[in-house]
């Protein structure tokens, strides 16, 4: 086997990784983090009041999407973003809860599905 080869394919997916799954600040990361593992404890604990146990996909699927949500939730901010530009709107606070928890609950449903969209856009974003 080639060492230089391995070393090549090394290097370059460790570029890959540092340029989509690094692309996002560590505090946004983490502010997202903690409102997936919000939405995730949530949902657990829904769940477990059942009659039947938890499945190990049903848990492998909380962890996915709770590890995927900060992209997702990035993809939405930006098409939110790019669509109502710097506009402000003046709600009535409990309107504007109830849409914060739905598109949260939205883009952490989807996030298997839509974060691959937001680290596409951060590695060719990085890549500049």
């Amino acid at each position: 086997m080639d060492y230089g080869l391995v070393q090549l394919w090394s290097g370059n997916l460790k570029n890959i990784i540092k340029k989509t799954f690094g692309g996002l600040s560590t505090e946004y990361y983490l502010r997202q983090i903690f409102f997936a593992a919000l939405f995730s404890a949530f949902i657990l604990y829904v769940v477990a009041q059942g009659e039947g146990p938890i499945q190990y996909g049903f848990i492998g699927l909380l962890i996915a999407n709770t590890l995927l949500y900060p992209y997702s939730r990035f993809v939405y901010e930006n098409v939110v973003g790019f669509i109502l530009g710097r506009q402000v709107f003046f709600v009535n606070a409990i309107f504007m809860l109830v849409v914060k928890l739905l598109t949260i609950a939205l883009c952490w449903c989807l996030a298997i599905f839509i974060a691959p969209i937001g680290l596409l856009y951060l590695y060719f974003r990085n890549s500049k």
